[in-house]
């Protein structure tokens, strides 16, 4: 498995925002004469339209596998929460399912189909998908819009740490209707909350080995689950077809607003857990692209849509049944199913469940990985182990999900808990997506009237199921929003540290400082601190340095070498690219240097950076450097190499706001678990060393002192 990472802010390397855009493919040559062409960063906020979209069977059958885990599972406990909203089986009447389950197929079909797989998978920024990616294309239209997007963002985030925990143990506890296994677990909740972490710990341990191949092994699992699906809930449809008037929407309606409807409008509530996958959805569409979600949405959604009806038609069978109604917790999904086949249905719906964890976990990635690319998160560590840009890994996030799971299950323990608190955060995702996909409808696609339409709709209908998600609050809903408000200050606080620091950077133009540097090399009173003394900076104007870097150079004790590197890395969407492109600005001392590395490639700078040296010394643009002691008989022409890092300070005497002060200071807390910069970059064996320079903001006025004579005291 090859690494690979985004670069590493200013703070140790500079700050980078947008997504570098590829040289041209011509371009991309070793280069062994100077180059005195500037490297510029291209951003493009404009997203894909047109042109042929990738589908493929092998692709389909990963994106079941990776896309649909946590869409797929709703029919486990969507109709059971409908069922307890109403007061049991008791209580149920042809009404309240015909109305209960039209309001389920019009919410899976109004948020999934029509506003997620319709409109919202068109607006990708080069490929990827999620609330940061739609945020990327519509940032300039006001400066605002950055709230809805860490809003949202955050609260997926949230709502991906509950959704494997809830899954999974309403599988888990699904074993109990089956008496062999109701024998051997017992009525101890504990025996499901073990059973249940054992499986968390092992599905968070194997997201190593990537999306592609885990898709590989779930798709088939997937299928079969939604054939499963449609057709269990076709045999009870077939023996009860009246259950097909659920699909008129009018039935939803009027029920919303019946004196049947026991839950009153707070039935929405429950009747949204049926599309909590939307969101992943669309996050997860750069493991899988496009098409292929097109290609495989209407058959997830027919089988899904057929369970729900099935579960009806049981439901209308069975409607009074006094030994149904004497069942703790009853769960139709698994009552309508034999004795005989319950069993299998358990085992599948257990690995079902698991896949649905998968769903959020991969778009979790995606949406760090988004959010790092705009600064509203630390740059981390991030491995690609397929052949596809958008399949990837972050294992500081698979971390803390993996921590943040475990302790939902040991907060809640039973399914019927972790309910009350599944689903309140994903509505503040979906209202937070309709405003940004307004923006996109109306500035990027140009459109008139339809936006308007679009967000008066769906903030309407999101609002509700808003708000009948806040009687889950006090249940459980707590915990998600804590959460949600928790991952939101940590983005805010970067994001404002970020601010105050943009404020106070400069580039300074490399040519101005020239000689001086050269009188530093030849200036034999400073002792030299390497033959080849390199800075990494995220920076990729050939022309200007930040200023911190030569203030590192000059102003710190100065720092002597042979010669001075200014190295920094494109990630490319080749996998295999290997260039570099090198402007010596006419000397032999200083060296701008670009190195292009595809997203496969692992970043050894110190190996790549040995060639470029290499390279350079044979065509003589580089001066031998002759060393004196070696470990080999002949010394080659190359000297040593060290590597300085910067990081930078605020001054006690900084004139900042202290708003700004906390800001800087959370940034630097959360900078300081992210991971290392010297790990990422292949540096663990090279001599590094870390400076700390001042961050360069106006200070305030310091008293003078008085000087006294030395017998006198104050």
């Amino acid at each position: 498995m090859s690494q690979q990472s985004d670069i590493e802010s200013a703070d140790d390397l500079g700050e980078t925002d947008g997504v570098a855009a590829p040289p041209d493919p011509k371009s991309l040559q070793h280069k062994k004469e100077p180059s005195h062409t500037r490297t510029a960063k291209v951003v493009n906020h404009e997203p894909h339209h047109g042109g042929s979209i990738p589908v493929s069977i092998a692709m389909m059958l990963v994106t079941l596998g990776v896309v649909y885990g946590d869409i797929g599972t709703s029919p486990m406990y969507v109709t059971k929460a409908l069922l307890a909203g109403q007061g049991g089986i008791m209580n149920v009447t042809e009404e309240f399912v015909l109305g209960a389950l039209s309001l389920v197929i019009w919410t899976v079909t109004l948020l999934t189909t029509v506003k997620y797989v319709l409109i919202s998978l068109k607006a990708d920024n080069h490929g990827e998908g999620g609330i940061f990616a739609l945020f990327s294309l519509v940032r300039r239209f006001g400066k605002w819009l950055i709230i809805p997007a860490i809003l949202g963002g955050s609260a997926l985030l949230a709502d991906g740490v509950l959704t494997p925990a809830v899954t999974i143990t309403t599988a888990v506890e699904g074993l109990r209707t089956i008496p062999e296994m109701h024998a051997l677990i017992g009525d101890n909740q504990m025996n499901v909350v073990a059973i249940t972490l054992v499986i968390v710990c092992i599905l968070f341990a194997v997201q190593r080995a990537g999306t592609s191949k885990i898709g590989r092994a779930f798709g088939p699992v997937m299928t079969f689950w939604f054939l499963f699906l449609g057709v269990s809930g076709l045999v009870y449809v077939l023996g009860n077809p009246i259950i097909l008037l659920a699909i008129n929407p009018l039935y939803g309606i009027q029920f919303l607003f019946s004196s049947h409807n026991l839950a009153g409008i707070m039935i929405l509530g429950s009747c949204f857990l049926a599309t909590t996958g939307a969101e992943a959805l669309y996050s997860d569409m750069g493991h899988v692209g496009r098409g292929n979600i097109y290609a495989t949405w209407p058959f997830v959604k027919v089988c899904l849509i057929l369970n729900y009806l099935g579960q009806g038609a049981w439901l209308l069978a069975n409607q009074g049944n006094a030994d149904l109604a004497a069942v703790s917790d009853l769960n139709p999904f698994f009552q309508m199913l034999g004795g005989g086949i319950r069993p299998f249905s358990v085992i599948l719906s257990a690995l079902a469940a698991i896949i649905a964890s998968q769903a959020l976990i991969t778009g979790a990635f995606s949406l760090v990985s988004e959010a790092s690319r705009l600064d509203l998160m630390p740059h981390m560590q991030i491995f690609y182990p397929a052949e596809t840009k958008g399949q990837l890994y972050i294992p500081m996030v698979n971390y803390v999900m993996w921590v943040g799971c475990v302790i939902v299950v040991l907060l809640f323990q039973s399914s019927a808990h972790m309910e009350a608190a599944y689903g309140l955060a994903i509505t503040i995702t979906m209202l937070s997506t309709t405003v940004l996909l307004f923006f996109y409808l109306r500035k990027i696609r140009k459109l008139k009237v339809l936006p308007w339409v679009f967000l008066a709709f769906f903030l309407a209908l999101e609002g509700f199921f808003f708000g009948s998600s806040l009687t889950k609050f006090f249940h459980g809903g707590y915990f998600t929003i804590l959460l949600a408000a928790l991952i939101m200050g940590i983005m805010l606080s970067w994001y404002a540290g970020t601010a105050v620091e943009r404020r106070q950077a400069t580039l300074l133009p490399v040519r101005n400082y020239l000689k001086q540097l050269e009188r530093l090399r030849d200036d034999t009173t400073y002792d030299l601190v390497s033959d080849n003394l390199i800075y990494l900076t995220n920076d990729t104007n050939t022309d200007y340095l930040d200023r911190d870097i030569l203030y590192s150079i000059l102003d710190k004790h100065p720092k002597r070498a042979r010669a001075w590197w200014f190295v920094n890395v494109e990630v490319m969407d080749d996998p295999y690219t290997h260039a570099y492109s090198v402007e010596s600005f006419g000397t032999d001392y200083v060296f701008r240097v670009h190195l292009f590395l595809g997203y496969k490639v692992n970043q050894r700078v110190n190996a790549y950076l040995r060639q470029v040296v290499t390279d350079l010394s044979a065509t003589g643009e580089l001066p031998v450097q002759v060393h004196d002691y070696s470990v080999y008989k002949k010394p080659g022409p190359i000297g040593s190499f060290r590597f300085c890092m910067l990081r930078k300070t605020l001054a006690p005497e900084s004139d900042v706001d202290p708003r700004e002060r906390t800001a800087i200071a959370l940034k630097y807390a959360i900078r300081s678990v992210a991971g290392s910069p010297v790990r990422w970059y292949g540096l663990e064996n090279s001599s590094v060393f870390i400076e700390y320079v001042p961050l360069f903001i106006k200070f305030t006025t310091v008293n003078k002192l008085t000087r006294i004579a030395p017998d006198e005291r104050p």
